[in-house]
């Protein structure tokens, strides 16, 4: 009995169809077809799709083999949709401690070595629906509150707002910015004025905000959240870059949000409304040297006089010193 274990016949089939299909289909690209005027006609033709035939095409141009142009073989795809052993303890676990989905895939990610495996946000999602964990309930919103509030310094926002200029008599001749630092446990806060919103800038604004709230409040931070701008984020050639160069050296551990996902720094992003609510909204400043002024005096009392609703009514100074921490200055 003849062997066609390794008969060829069909595999030669397939790539001789495809080298006719490709100079086809490139010349209805290029509206020179004889033939077909738009793709769409030359795939009802031969009886394919467009998401069928742009996967082989579009595999052949990255590697230029015809060998991209045959089926792939793959398991079964049951095997894909199951997730990693323990990982549904994990999310189970972290939810319990009040995590929504976001911070539920942060999580996995830092404690998983193998990330590819990971369950995205709607995944996790869809698990804890399957256990009735997709709403919060009082227990899981007092868990995670309490357990934020026993991390001072633990991760601080850091973001860039840029500032209107009708809130001023004398605009400044360039776009003017606010750079912010705040403390996720304390809500202790800091912000400085950016007359641009390059890396060297807010490196050197940001570095004297770590101050100031160190020197004045203690704080030492381990973890710093930013969004992934060019003057914030370098993945690449973090040592580089002058911001990412900053963190380094003061030890900091750089976190970056959710592309497209401002809630991500939703600490930050409630500060620019509270300090827009109280200061800026409805005011005029008769130059920037006068905000600036205003400025220094708002934060005193938001740190010192303004009650938080999220600390129980305590101002974040106060809450600040119920905890303890040791001094350091940022440069040491």
């Amino acid at each position: 009995m003849r062997d066609n274990s390794y008969d060829r016949t069909i595999e030669r089939n397939y790539l001789q169809k495809w080298r006719f299909l490709i100079p086809e289909y490139e010349a209805v690209k290029a509206g020179t077809s004889q033939t077909f005027r738009r793709v769409g006609e030359f795939y009802r033709h031969h009886g394919t799709c467009s998401q069928t035939f742009r996967k082989y095409y579009n595999r052949y141009l990255l590697s230029g083999s015809e060998q991209d142009l045959l089926p792939q073989r793959r398991g079964p795809k049951w095997r894909e949709r199951r997730d990693p052993d323990g990982i549904e303890a994990e999310i189970l676990a972290c939810r319990q401690r009040g995590l929504n989905r976001y911070e539920i895939h942060a999580v996995l990610r830092e404690t998983r070595q193998d990330v590819s495996s990971l369950p995205s946000p709607s995944t996790i999602y869809r698990r804890l629906k399957q256990h009735g964990l997709n709403r919060k309930t009082k227990a899981m919103v007092e868990t995670k509150r309490r357990i934020i509030k026993t991390m001072l310094g633990e991760m601080g926002h850091v973001d860039l707002h840029q500032l209107p200029r009708d809130m001023f008599l004398q605009p400044p001749a360039k776009p003017a910015y606010l750079v912010c630092l705040i403390d996720a446990c304390s809500r202790l806060a800091w912000a400085e004025i950016l007359a641009s919103k390059k890396a060297l800038p807010v490196m050197f604004r940001t570095l004297k905000m770590i101050n100031t709230l160190n020197a004045n409040y203690g704080l030492q931070f381990k973890d710093i959240l930013t969004d992934n701008g060019a003057e914030f984020a370098s993945r690449q050639h973090p040592e580089d870059h002058p911001f990412e160069a900053m963190l380094l050296e003061l030890g900091i551990n750089h976190r970056y949000t959710r592309p497209y996902r401002p809630q991500t720094n939703g600490k930050a992003e409630r500060f620019w409304r509270t300090l827009n609510d109280d200061l800026i909204d409805g005011a005029t400043f008769d130059h920037l040297e006068h905000f600036s002024n205003e400025l220094f005096e708002y934060l005193v009392y938001y740190n010192a006089f303004r009650p938080h609703q999220a600390l129980d009514g305590l101002t974040p100074k106060a809450f600040a010193l119920t905890k303890t921490q040791p001094n350091r200055s940022a440069n040491s």
